[in-house]
């Protein structure tokens, strides 16, 4: 069974062989770690860098929002700066930080980019097609911050708050002119043949939701609603991924239509990922990369990734686990990490 099978079997809860496990290398990392050191623990572990994705978990490419001292300004209007070559930036001018600007303001064309970058359909269904008479998975989705994040990058994170609480009328259209927006590219990837759908979004913060259950259920969910249906109804696998403490909105997320939930270990608690989703609903684990991996030993990486293959693994499937790399764990860390991912993914 090849490494994309036992994925899936996993994500379906078709009894995988193992654990699938990946783990990432952010573009930030080869500035701040040895070049060499970095590629001679990705070339000790095949297992997390499996082809042909290898090149992608460890691209040293920066995206037009990770560039330093060069400012990117995206299709719909918004100003992306950033600190550091290699790690994405922020927006720093909200093209509806003043509701004036909405009457002439246009959006971009679905047909020419995804929001953030351009879209070479030819391409995508050159891609997909070959997939297909291969008997492989076209994997699509929407830019990461979709919705609630672009609705923040609009209109200013306060702004956008406030139009909630004052209801105000103009922000209904702008999550129309959004949805819009984003069911064409779902829809164009369901028509090209993609099997998997990815819907990125962050919604949490350190403790807690950026947004009111309240408000995430009156504005925001039934966006996610309509945009996921089409995949759903086409048979797509559903993806979620979500930064955060998202425990209050959760259940909205999968009354949606997210069959695949990728979301925090321990910001979220581990104990509590495991009563509402182990053996129910698939869990895309994001490993810790604030604490343990980083300020703890390799003996307590190695116990942190034992105890969540022992709490939430399951043998029919349900658990997938990755890892983003950024600037700061020692590379003992690293290399403890990357040996507890290989050993614990066949121990459940």
């Amino acid at each position: 069974m090849d490494w994309l099978q036992n994925y899936l079997r996993a994500v379906r809860f078709e009894t995988p062989d193992f654990i699938p496990m990946e783990f990432g290398i952010n573009p930030a990392c080869w500035q701040h770690y040895p070049a060499d050191a970095l590629m001679e623990l990705v070339d000790r572990h095949p297992f997390l860098f499996p082809e042909p994705m290898r090149d992608s978990l460890i691209t040293r490419a920066f995206s037009v929002v990770q560039r330093r001292n060069d400012p990117y300004l995206d299709p719909w209007g918004c100003l992306w700066e950033t600190m550091e070559d290699g790690l994405t930036g922020i927006v720093t001018r909200h093209p509806l930080a003043d509701w004036s600007a909405f009457d002439r303001f246009v959006p971009p064309d679905p047909e020419q980019t995804d929001g953030l970058m351009p879209v070479d359909w030819v391409k995508s269904a050159a891609e997909m097609a070959a997939n297909t008479n291969h008997g492989k998975l076209s994997f699509g989705g929407l830019r990461h911050g979709h919705t609630f994040l672009q609705l923040c990058d609009l209109r200013g994170y306060t702004n956008f708050t406030l139009d909630m609480a004052d209801e105000e009328p103009r922000l209904w259209k702008l999550i129309g002119m959004l949805e819009e927006f984003n069911l064409a590219l779902v829809k164009k990837q369901l028509e090209l043949g993609a099997g998997w759908m990815g819907y990125p979004d962050d919604l949490g913060m350190q403790n807690g939701p950026m947004i009111s259950p309240k408000n995430f259920r009156k504005y925001i969910k039934p966006s996610y609603h309509r945009i996921m249906q089409p995949a759903l109804e086409a048979g797509c696998i559903v993806h979620m991924h979500s930064d955060g403490d998202i425990r209050l909105l959760v259940d909205d997320m999968v009354e949606s239509g997210v069959q695949v939930v990728n979301l925090q270990d321990l910001v979220n608690g581990i104990d509590w990922i495991a009563a509402k989703f182990a053996g129910k609903v698939c869990i895309d684990l994001d490993i810790d990369r604030q604490r343990i991996t980083v300020l703890g030993s390799p003996a307590e990486i190695d116990a942190l990734i034992r105890e969540e293959v022992h709490k939430l693994g399951r043998k029919e499937g349900g658990l997938t686990m990755g890892h983003g790399l950024y600037p700061g764990a020692p590379l003992e860390n690293i290399q403890a990490l990357m040996e507890a991912m290989e050993r614990y993914a066949g121990a459940f």
